[in-house]
C-alpha cells in the first residue's frame, strides 16, 4: 500500500496543483454569490451543505480532469501507477517500442485489469447481490430479443473469476464472428510467439555483387513517416544502410527486396478492400495511400514494391544511388548491414484490438503460423490459430476459422469460445495474455468504441466490435454493480438495421453494466 501511495502521490499532487486556480475561482463564486442578490446574514445549515458539496464536486472534477482517467492506449492510468508501484510488475511498458538492443523487454501488463470495485483486494469484487436480485436471464433475455438483432443470435456471460457461465443463450451455436475473431488471432499469436517477441525488417548485401535486399520481416507496422513515434522506420533502416555501405565504400548498388518469408496469396478472399492490403512480409504504413494509421482507405496494389521504392529514395537522400529495385531472394550468404525492429508483440495487439487494425490481424495469423510449422498463408494462419487454441483446452465445438482478421464470412465462433478466450486472458496464470484485455476498446474513450457509450456505460465496459454487412457482434468485459468482473459476447446475425443492431448491443453491455444479478 505504501509503495502504491508513494507512486500515485506525484500525480495527484501535480494534479491538484494544475486545478487549485479553478477551484479557488469555484469556490470563491460559492462563498460570495451572485453580486446583484441581496445576502443573507443568516446562513442555514443547508446551505452549508449545500456549498461544501459544491466547492467538493468542482474539486473531484477538477483533479480528475486533469490528471485523466484514460491513456490513449485505453488502459486506465491508474494501472499504469499501480504497476509501477509493484516494482514495475505489468502493464507500465507496452506504450514504448524502441528498436535498440538496450531496450528493456516488454512488462506483462498489471493483473488485475478492470479491479474489482468494493474495495476488494482481488481481481474482481467477492460480494452477494441482494437477496432477491433480479435474475440474469430477466434483465439481458427482453435486450437480445430485439427485433434489431435479426432472426439468429447468441450469447454467453461468465464470471471471469471463478469460469461460472451465468448466463447463455445459444451460446455453442456457431456464427459468424466479424472482427471479434481478432480475439482468437490475438491469444494464439501470444501463446505461440510471446509478448515480448517482435517484428524484424532488415538489408542484406551479397557479397561480390553489391546487391543490396530489403528484407521484408512480416512487420505491417513498418513506417516511411517522419515521426515513427516508437514503431520501426524505415528512414532509420536506409540511413543505417547507407552508413554501413559507405564503411565498405560503396555507393552504388542493386537494389532488390525479399517477400518470402510469406507464402500463399496476397489478395484476401473478400478481394480490393480498402480495409485491409495485399498481404506482404514487406509493406509500410499497410500500404496507404495518405497519411492515415487507421481506418479504410484506399491501399496500394503491390505494397512491397511501393516499400522498396520509398527505401530507395531514403538511400538516395543518403549518398546511395541505387537501380529500380525488383523482387529477389536474400541468399544465406548475404551478409547483414542493418535492422529495425517493431515494439513487442504486447504493444502489436493492443494496437490490432483498440482500432480492429486486420493488416496486423493477417500479419499475427502468419506468425503464428511460422511459430507452428505452417506455411504462412491464410489457409497456414487459420490452422495455426485452430492449433494454438485447442492447446489452451478452449471449446472449439463448431469454431472454423479462415483468417486472422475475421473480413472472411465463413469464420465462425460461438458465444461460449470467445468467452472462453477472454476468461482464459485474464487467467493470472498467463500474463502473458493480459494484452487481449488491455487492447479492448474502452466505451465512449478509445478505438471503435470511442463514440460509443456517450449516455451508457462509458469506461466500464471494454470490448472487442465486429460489423459486417448482417452481421453485428460485440465481446469483452464489464464490472457490474457487485463488483464482478464478467465476460460477455453477443453475436447477431441476419441483422438489416446496423445501425440499431450496434446500438441493441450496446444497451446490452450498459444493462450488464448496471447489474448486480445472477
Amino acid at each position: 500500500m505504501t509503495r502504491i501511495v508513494d507512486a500515485v502521490r506525484p500525480r495527484l499532487a501535480s494534479a491538484v496543483k494544475a486545478a487549485r486556480p479553478r477551484i479557488a475561482r469555484l469556490v470563491e463564486a460559492v462563498r460570495v454569490g451572485p453580486a446583484h442578490l441581496p445576502r443573507s446574514r443568516t446562513l442555514r445549515t443547508w446551505q452549508y451543505t449545500a456549498g461544501a458539496a459544491t466547492a467538493g464536486l468542482a474539486l473531484a472534477a477538477g483533479v480528475v480532469t486533469v490528471a485523466g482517467p484514460w491513456d490513449a492506449n485505453g488502459q486506465r492510468t491508474a494501472e499504469r501507477y499501480r504497476a509501477a508501484a509493484l516494482e514495475r510488475s505489468g502493464g507500465a511498458d507496452h506504450g514504448g517500442s524502441g528498436t535498440a538492443a538496450t531496450t528493456p523487454a516488454p512488462a506483462p501488463s498489471a493483473g488485475p485489469v478492470l479491479v474489482g470495485l468494493g474495495g476488494t483486494t482481488g481481481a474482481v469484487g467477492t460480494k452477494k447481490s441482494a437477496p432477491g436480485g433480479q435474475a440474469l436471464s430477466d434483465v439481458l433475455g427482453p435486450l437480445l430479443d430485439a427485433s434489431a438483432l435479426g432472426g439468429s443470435h447468441a450469447a454467453a456471460v461468465v464470471d471471469v473469476a471463478t469460469g461460472e457461465r451465468l448466463y447463455g443463450s445459444d451460446s455453442g451455436k456457431a456464427l459468424t464472428p466479424a472482427s471479434t475473431t481478432k480475439i482468437a488471432t490475438a491469444v494464439a499469436a501470444l501463446s505461440a510467439l510471446g509478448p515480448d517477441h517482435r517484428l524484424t525488417t532488415r538489408t542484406a548485401l551479397e557479397p561480390d555483387t553489391r546487391e543490396l535486399v530489403l528484407v521484408g520481416g512480416g512487420d505491417p507496422t513498418l513506417t516511411a513517416h517522419a515521426g515513427a513515434d516508437g514503431w520501426a522506420s524505415l528512414r532509420t533502416l536506409a540511413a543505417d544502410t547507407a552508413k554501413a555501405l559507405g564503411e565498405r565504400g560503396i555507393h552504388e548498388i542493386t537494389l532488390s527486396y525479399d517477400t518470402t518469408l510469406y507464402a500463399g496469396p496476397a489478395l484476401h478472399p473478400i478481394g480490393v478492400n480498402d480495409n485491409l492490403a495485399p498481404v506482404s512480409a514487406l509493406t509500410v504504413d499497410e500500404g496507404r495511400t495518405d497519411d492515415s494509421a487507421a481506418g479504410p482507405v484506399p491501399r496500394a496494389s503491390d505494397p512491397a514494391a511501393d516499400a522498396a521504392a520509398t527505401f530507395a529514395g531514403f538511400l538516395k537522400e543518403a549518398g546511395i544511388t541505387t537501380t529500380s529495385p525488383g523482387p529477389s531472394k536474400a541468399s544465406t550468404r548475404a551478409e547483414n548491414l542493418a535492422t529495425v525492429s517493431s515494439p513487442p508483440l504486447s504493444a502489436l495487439v493492443e494496437r490490432m484490438l483498440t482500432n480492429s487494425d486486420n493488416d496486423i490481424a493477417e500479419a499475427l495469423a502468419r506468425h503464428t503460423a511460422l511459430a507452428g510449422g505452417e506455411p504462412a498463408s491464410f489457409a497456414g494462419g487459420a490452422r495455426a490459430i485452430t492449433t494454438q487454441l485447442r492447446k489452451l483446452g478452449l471449446p472449439l465445438s463448431g469454431a472454423s476459422f479462415h483468417d486472422g482478421s475475421g473480413l472472411d464470412r465463413a469464420d465462425r465462433l460461438t458465444a461460449d469460445l470467445l468467452t472462453g478466450l477472454l476468461v482464459k486472458a485474464a487467467d493470472p496464470d498467463r500474463p502473458g495474455l493480459r494484452p487481449v484485455l488491455t487492447g479492448l476498446p474502452v466505451a465512449g474513450f478509445t478505438g471503435t468504441l470511442s463514440s460509443r457509450y456517450t449516455d451508457g456505460a462509458a469506461g466500464v465496459v471494454r470490448a472487442k466490435t465486429g460489423t459486417l454487412t448482417g452481421v453485428n457482434t460485440l465481446a469483452g468485459t464489464v464490472v457490474d454493480q457487485d463488483g464482478h468482473l464478467l465476460a460477455f459476447a453477443f453475436l447477431a446475425s441476419d441483422t438489416t438495421d446496423a445501425e440499431g443492431a450496434q446500438s441493441a448491443l450496446d444497451a446490452t453491455a450498459s444493462a450488464l453494466a448496471a447489474c448486480g444479478c445472477r
